[in-house]
């Protein structure tokens, strides 16, 4: 019997190649087995605040996943949405549901060519996080954002410092404008003790 993977493997990633092993063996139990299970509410939050801060499309939902943000951004009527992400497997899950525009595979910490740009518009749930992506990948999303774009992107607040993002985010000066943050919960009552109160800073800002 395959072992279905969990928040702690996840988290314990430490390679490009150790996420797509993951996210391969995970993605067709990702909705149903993780986000629901756990009550994984971190898109809606993501989505929310998008729609919140005046976002349009296009919009370029990094790691997209099963298309779980982009479920509930058309919801609040935003899109177009084009996604991306280092997993084909869990692109082939958003595949069957049929909202975005493009889908992607590939990898944020490389410069970016991608049709769609530029966006007026980003968003990531869940992508900049434990053992995932870092703040290296930032610069690549604004080079193919438009002046004015919208970003909410949410970094899990426990490396929101020690992984450099504080440092990032200050070092980008008047490229960006209007930056702001607040802390949510990831996971809601559904989830696990040891995850339960789990926290993401959902960092807002637009391109200057």
């Amino acid at each position: 019997m395959v072992r279905v993977p969990d928040l702690d493997d996840a988290y314990a990633m430490s390679s490009a190649e150790e996420v797509k092993q993951l996210y391969r063996d995970w993605s067709h139990s990702y909705d149903s087995g993780f986000s629901d299970a756990q009550g994984y509410q971190l898109p809606r939050e993501v989505a929310a605040a998008f729609a919140g801060a005046g976002g349009d499309g296009p919009v370029l939902d990094v790691g997209a996943g099963t298309g779980l943000v982009d479920t509930l951004l058309r919801g609040l009527n935003v899109g177009p949405i084009d996604g991306i992400d280092l997993s084909e497997e869990m692109l082939q899950v958003a595949r069957i549901k049929d909202d975005y525009r493009g889908l992607f595979v590939g990898d944020v910490t490389q410069p970016l060519d991608l049709k769609g740009a530029p966006y007026a518009g980003i968003v990531s749930a869940g992508t900049f996080t434990l053992g995932h992506v870092g703040p290296d990948a930032l610069q690549n999303l604004l080079d193919v954002a438009a002046p004015g774009a919208c970003f909410v992107i949410s970094v899990n607040a426990v490396h929101f410092t020690s992984a450099g993002f504080a440092a990032a985010f200050a070092a980008f000066g008047d490229q960006i404008t209007g930056f702001t943050h607040r802390d949510v919960r990831i996971y809601d009552d559904r989830a696990d003790a040891a995850h339960r109160n789990d926290m993401a800073r959902l960092v807002i800002f637009r391109k200057a």
